[in-house]
């Protein structure tokens, strides 16, 4: 007998272990995310489509896309979003692959959502991170994120556990080359960054503006109007002004450090 209060799912995978709802978790500019559910497990998860369809005669953007998929699927540690199961419908030319879902979503939102949280949780939140950013820098070849914000980082906010997701800008990088691609968060990205030619060091300093968004609960660099401008004040090395509602002496001290440090030597 059909439970008619059950909520349907819109579609499954090949195997029918995964199924879709209807309610959309996010949203970019290549990828949708839609809560779904594990039914052998009994669990939540996320849905990740990516229609292939405006990308057919792009194939970098094709290359880009796939290489998330290998990414994820090489990665195994308690501070980096899961992987659970891919593949390609060629009817709806459509990318789909199940990834571990966090509850409370990205920590962006959740920051706004709790607005008194203390230096303790907030501590707590970054060793987390660095956690996720060790395991990638050491990982074999070496991996750089290069789109270290909030809104890319994730929480389970009943146990505190963070998760960094979204690899989609993500570069792997073999013995000590630099990468070479333009690309990120222009109020998250380093000065090596906007030069084109950058280390791993590059996340260490997208972490401290990560912090800075943390403890202020805004985003770096909101007085400027443009990404010219952001480059502008980067460039010349000035801080964001979000730095100066910052009352903590070590907190300020910490951020200036891993801004500092980010610097790779020539």
């Amino acid at each position: 007998m059909v439970e008619v209060d059950a909520e349907p799912f819109v579609e499954s995978d090949p195997t029918g272990r995964y199924g879709r709802y209807e309610e959309l978790l996010g949203s970019g500019a290549v990828k949708k995310v839609y809560r779904a559910f594990d039914q052998e497990k009994g669990i939540e998860v996320a849905w990740n489509q990516v229609s292939l369809r405006r990308f057919v005669h792009d194939e970098n953007m094709m290359k880009r896309l796939f290489s998330e998929i290998t990414l994820l699927k090489s990665l195994k540690h308690d501070n980096i979003i899961a992987l659970y199961h891919e593949w390609t419908d060629t009817e709806k030319r459509a990318l789909n692959f199940i990834t571990e879902y966090c509850t409370s979503g990205n920590l962006r939102n959740y920051r706004k959502k709790h607005r008194l949280v203390s230096m303790r949780a907030i501590k707590k939140w970054c060793r987390q991170i660095l956690w996720g950013l060790e395991y990638l820098h050491q990982h074999e070849p070496c991996i750089i994120h290069r789109d270290i914000n909030c809104s890319n980082i994730f929480i389970n906010g009943n146990l505190g556990q963070i998760k960094i997701g979204d690899f989609g800008l993500a570069t792997a990088l073999e013995g000590n080359h630099r990468a070479r691609a333009m690309i990120g968060t222009s109020e998250f990205m380093a000065p090596e960054l906007y030069e084109d030619n950058y280390t791993w060091n590059v996340d260490v300093y997208s972490f401290a503006m990560c912090l800075l968004e943390m403890v202020t609960r805004e985003i770096p660099y909101s007085e400027c109007n443009n990404v010219a401008q952001i480059y502008k004040m980067v460039a010349s090395g000035k801080r964001p002004k979000e730095m100066d509602k910052i009352k903590d002496p070590e907190v300020k001290s910490s951020i200036e450090k891993c801004l500092d440090a980010a610097r790779p030597s020539a």
